[in-house]
């Protein structure tokens, strides 16, 4: 049912900025040139509307794979980065160091190595999401939890993998809003890479199209985007509320 609201709820905005859109041509006097009609999109939904559903819903599949291996790294770096040794020192201040570099810097050597297909596409997904999620972590795995911890460790059953048990349980909450709003900023990644030098997806499907000053196309793909990121978070929220459930019973 949430999936439903969601998808109506996006659907509803979506239709509103389109209509302003068409008023603000109709104000101004724009062309159909720079502004297509409503009569243009239609025809373009029909013509090219599957095509593009299947280079979003290809999109789509990519951002979910970036978004579990961004999960999966901001879990390693945090565990290694919650120390105060120098392995963690080294480890915090190179994550920090790499986020400080653009993308569109970065990704043409990325490109160059790895060249221009689903492996580009993944990484550079995962690296504009696992930030947040690795501040996440590392807040959580470097927070004591006082009076339960001080508890297992007056009875000497305190080990390194109970502490984070700890942690991570008394922080569920946290982790998951960041993991599920991460899945937002995957989506973004993975058109990033795809409007950057990939040759398939909904991105590149965008990129041609602003080439071409196809705005129709544009605004058919902003659709997809936006009818998948919701189902997509939509399932997350209800992944998140399983897990919450199950970690309280």
């Amino acid at each position: 049912m949430n999936t439903v609201v969601r998808l109506v709820q996006f659907a509803a905005i979506y239709f509103v900025v389109l209509v302003l859109l068409l008023g603000v041509k109709w104000l101004w006097g724009l062309s159909d040139y720079l502004v297509p009609s409503l009569s243009d999109i239609m025809k373009i939904a029909v013509s090219e509307g599957p095509n593009d559903f299947l280079a979003a819903l290809n999109t789509l599949m990519v951002a979910i794979m970036g978004h579990g291996l961004a999960v999966v790294l901001a879990t390693l770096v945090g565990l290694v980065g919650r120390s105060t040794s120098i392995a963690g020192n080294i480890t915090r201040t190179a994550a920090y160091n790499l986020q400080a570099y653009p993308i569109v810097a970065v990704a043409p050597i990325i490109f160059l190595f790895l060249g221009d297909g689903l492996s580009s596409r993944l990484l550079i997904a995962s690296m504009i999401c696992y930030f947040p999620l690795l501040l996440s972590f590392i807040g959580v795995f470097s927070q004591p939890v006082d009076e339960v911890e001080h508890f297992y460790r007056s009875t000497g059953r305190l080990n390194w993998f109970l502490e984070l048990r700890i942690r991570t349980f008394e922080n569920m909450d946290k982790l998951i809003t960041v993991v599920v709003g991460s899945g937002t900023t995957a989506m973004v990644g993975t058109i990033v890479a795809e409007f950057l030098a990939a040759t398939n997806g909904i991105g590149y499907v965008i990129r041609k199209a602003l080439y071409q000053n196809d705005l129709a196309t544009i605004l058919l793909a902003l659709f997809f985007i936006g009818f998948l990121s919701s189902i997509y978070l939509s399932l997350l929220e209800y992944a998140g509320a399983r897990v919450r459930k199950a970690a309280n019973q």
